[in-house]
């Protein structure tokens, strides 16, 4: 027999009673956490370390991590259009800033967004969800922009968690004029603001929308794991799908 708070207990009914209980998951099925900023403070110490970082570095660092098709260094050409050596550019242009204005909004931005989301979908769904839109937005960017631009900027994961709002908020019911209005606000700034890549911001957009609909609208029970992580990989696979097309878009 096994003691309890009320007498004793069989160790059969002990057992058979544990599997009957369920671990407590968010509302849209990720594992809760006592900390829901955790994620989204560390993604901006991120992006506030590599800002120091190219400040200190310079120009040279600054071009060694931003994202280009093809462009020519002293070295020879270099950018995502060069293959799978030169591939990284799409995910340290999500973290690369130059200017402080670009950094201060865009952390800002963060903070303000992520921890709703964190605390909905759960901390690896969260940073799923981040480092999809940036690499989305850095795909489209890549695919439409002239080879030899420059694209930098966490922007196009921001929008991601813009457009991943609005489904959560849609998804819950909530009024959503307030996160409209702040998305209009932000289109509107990216097609009148000059040296915006909206290329980037509309990807990002709408990755993460594309994200967020499947996490957010997988039934419940066993198989909602397998259709949210199964609609990050669909949307991984149509990223690489974009770069390779951008790719041979610029090499012929």
């Amino acid at each position: 027999m096994v003691e309890a708070p009320v007498g004793h207990q069989c160790p059969e009914c002990v057992r058979e009673g544990s599997r009957t209980v369920r671990r407590a998951r968010t509302v849209f099925g990720g594992r809760p956490a006592e900390n829901t900023r955790l994620v989204t403070m560390v993604l901006i110490g991120i992006n506030l370390a590599v800002f120091l970082l190219v400040q200190a570095g310079g120009k040279p660092l600054l071009n060694d991590l931003l994202l280009v098709g093809r462009a020519w260094s002293g070295d020879g050409p270099v950018g995502v259009a060069e293959g799978p050596g030169q591939w990284y550019r799409l995910l340290t242009a999500v973290f690369l800033h130059w200017e402080i204005t670009h950094i201060g909004f865009n952390m800002l931005s963060l903070y303000w967004l992520g921890p709703q989301l964190e605390a909905s979908l759960g901390r690896a769904r969260f940073l799923a969800l981040y480092l999809l839109s940036g690499l989305g937005g850095a795909a489209l960017s890549f695919l439409l922009a002239p080879p030899n631009s420059a694209s930098l900027g966490a922007s196009g994961a921001i929008f991601g968690l813009l457009g991943a709002t609005v489904v959560m908020m849609r998804r819950m019911k909530y009024d959503l004029r307030p996160i409209m209005i702040l998305l209009a606000l932000n289109l509107v700034f990216t097609f009148t603001w000059p040296n915006i890549d909206w290329r980037a911001h509309i990807g990002g957009l709408v990755t993460g929308a594309v994200v967020a609909l499947g996490m957010m609208h997988a039934p419940r029970g066993a198989a909602r794991p397998l259709v949210q992580w199964g609609t990050c990989a669909v949307v991984l696979l149509a990223i690489v799908g974009t770069v390779w097309a951008g790719t041979v878009q610029i090499t012929g």
